[in-house]
């Protein structure tokens, strides 16, 4: 039943997944074990609807991954990188070389020539990036100690497959005239613009593409997308943010580098633009649709053929693959220092082989590295470990964790709350507690989360019900209660916390109304974007009661200056949602701001005047009323 044209497959493709997903989250699967399932289901050794075409799907759907790492890549400003620069270095560096060094010596023990087994130890040493990450975001992890930690080892590993392309051809042991076609991972080597170049050449164009894309990203992106946004055509931007990441995608390609790399540096370099919240809403739909053929295409790339053959022997080096790597990544949790908790779920999650895998068998064969015998039972070995990932976490998540780690009873809070209010308050240190209070004197009851451990604690000893939780992560909304509620009113001190929360909110719950704190005008501005209507600046109140009081000690009347800073501060914020809207042509904002200077002094000019016509009634200084006609009287 394989074939039947393009729209034939495209239909397939849909329909598993729109029939798999669904069921697999009413069962607490996950989103990828739908996927991966689905795949198997529709592949060649079950139904047979697919097959002959998955190779090419393959490769179309890999787009997926290089969108999700542009995507956080965007997400992580250069400070953010420069901070996890340990974990990355150090974490990445030892888990691929100890993995790799372990998996050799395994290998030269069972009789391969120490080159194969190198290269083996290196190809096994990767994990998944697509599983892990989508995996991880899934389930809210990706903030955790665990989670930041597998995210930098993950970075790593896409930076270590340069050299390890680069060194491959070094390792040949055998004729490449042995190659024999796989169809189990869809990737293959191509020709690149470096082939033939010295070693200084090649080195000198891999520095010159990346130094080329962060001069682009820094200098020629911003102006370019301002240009595509002043036609007010928004599939316009949408094909121009998919053109930049196809790009990339050929650009790195054409040098013999990981287009995935490729497009998380240009999502780093554009982290700071204020394009970014465009690029990321416009790319995110079709990110998730490709990962979701992705994970398909791996379900329905397993060869049973191979495991029928065989299956002893593919499940004890499946269990002996993901037994392996678990220890390591175990003793280099312990060596870090994490958490017990933590450490389950660094090692759960990396324990798998990942996507790149078929990429380096391919490129092993092409150039007489690997034998055929030898990769076609691993691709199959590492397609189901990577199937097995996203049930390790769900098993971590379900069995593992609550019997033997070590998580605060906090982390565990958002199964447990069981306070359902019409208003939940995330952040509740000095702006938050001070609403709550307000909103309690005047019977209005709320849930209040914040994520300091420290404060909650304290919180708690003061007799306040307040619960440990990062309100950015859906799962902890809904355990308060946002499905019911009615309001959200962020008030956490950290902009970028609240634009994640915002974003969450919005995303999973778009029927609360929200309330916002900001601390300037970018926050504000990105706020705005999303649709957030009700933003309030930490400083203006405060400056406005400052200045208040300062015209009050000066002589100025009560009434007069009470009158001018209620202006003053309608017509701030409704100047703070107009400049949202042209926030992304700078010179347009800034003749707007002067303007609307310029016509809040004549507007204020204009309200003195007035009130000097009628100067009979109003406050002094004092705040005492005077009213000189009766006075007179």
């Amino acid at each position: 039943m394989q074939g039947g044209g393009f729209f034939f497959q495209a239909f397939v493709y849909l329909a598993a997944a729109v029939i798999s997903v669904p069921i697999a989250k009413k069962l607490g699967l996950g989103s990828v074990l739908g996927y991966l399932i689905a795949g198997i289901i529709i592949g060649p050794f079950v139904l047979g609807l697919v097959g002959e075409g998955g190779q090419s799907v393959m490769e179309f759907a890999e787009f997926g991954i290089i969108m999700m790492l542009f995507l956080i890549g965007l997400e992580l400003k250069p400070a953010m990188i420069w901070k996890l620069k340990g974990s990355i270095l150090g974490m990445g560096g030892v888990q691929v070389s100890s993995t790799a060094l372990l998996v050799m010596a395994i290998a030269l023990f069972f009789g391969l020539q120490w080159q194969t087994a190198l290269a083996l130890g290196l190809v096994l040493a990767l994990s998944s990036t697509a599983i892990v990450l989508q995996t991880l975001h899934e389930k809210g992890l990706m903030q955790t100690d665990g989670g930041q930690n597998s995210f930098s080892v993950l970075l790593f590993q896409d930076i270590a497959i340069i050299p390890i392309l680069a060194i491959m051809p070094l390792l040949a042991t055998v004729h490449t005239s042995e190659h024999v076609e796989n169809g189990g991972g869809g990737y293959h080597a191509a020709s690149t613009w470096i082939d033939g170049l010295p070693i200084w050449g090649q080195t000198s164009a891999v520095l010159g593409v990346v130094a080329g894309i962060i001069f682009t990203g820094r200098y020629l992106i911003n102006p370019s997308f301002r240009l595509i946004a002043k036609t007010g055509l928004r599939e316009l931007f949408t094909a121009a943010a998919l053109l930049l990441v196809i790009a990339i995608t050929i650009l790195m390609g054409k040098v013999g580098l990981s287009p995935a790399l490729g497009a998380f540096i240009a999502g780093v370099v554009l982290a700071q633009s204020e394009y970014r919240h465009e690029l990321e809403t416009n790319i995110e739909p079709f990110k998730g649709l490709l990962l979701g053929l992705f994970f398909i295409s791996v379900g329905a790339s397993i060869d049973f053929h191979v495991i029928a053959s065989n299956p002893g022997l593919i499940l004890e080096l499946v269990a002996a693959l993901v037994a392996l790597k678990f220890l390591v990544l175990v003793a280099i949790g312990r060596m870090f220092r994490m958490s017990f908790d933590n450490i389950l779920l660094f090692a759960l999650a990396l324990a798998e082989g990942g996507e790149f895998a078929f990429v380096l068998f391919s490129f092993g064969l092409n150039n007489g590295v690997f034998e055929a015998s030898l990769v076609n039972p691993l691709i199959a070995v590492v397609a189901l470990s990577m199937a097995m990932t996203p049930l390790l976490v769900l098993l971590n998540e379900k069995l593992v964790q609550p019997r033997f780690g070590t998580k605060e009873k906090e982390e565990k809070k958002p199964d447990m709350i069981d306070k359902k209010s019409r208003v939940i308050i995330a952040g509740f240190g000095t702006v938050g507690s001070t609403v709550g209070r307000f909103m309690q004197a005047n019977d209005e009851e709320a849930t209040y989360l914040d994520p300091d451990p420290d404060n909650v604690d304290l919180l708690r000893k003061m007799g306040l019900q307040v619960f440990y939780g990062d309100a950015s992560r859906s799962n902890l909304l809904h355990a308060a209660g946002a499905a019911e509620a009615e309001l959200l009113i962020i008030a956490v001190d950290d902009a970028e916390k609240a634009v994640e929360i915002a974003k969450t909110a919005r995303k999973y719950f778009p029927h609360l109304e929200i309330i916002a704190r900001t601390s300037g005008w970018g926050d504000s501005f990105e706020l705005i974007g999303m649709g957030v209507k009700n933003i309030y600046l930490d400083t203006l109140d405060s400056s406005l009661r400052i200045g208040s009081d300062a015209l009050s000690r000066l002589g100025h009347r009560k009434y007069n200056v009470m009158r001018a800073m209620k202006t003053f501060r309608k017509y701030e914020e409704q100047h703070l949602h107009e400049l949202a809207e042209m926030r992304h042509d700078k010179k347009k904002l800034i003749r707007a701001t002067k303007q609307r200077i310029e016509d809040l002094e004549k507007l204020m000019l204009e309200e003195r005047e007035e009130l000097h016509k009628d100067k009979d009634m109003g406050w002094d200084a004092s705040g005492h009323i005077a009213d000189e006609n009766h006075m007179r009287t």
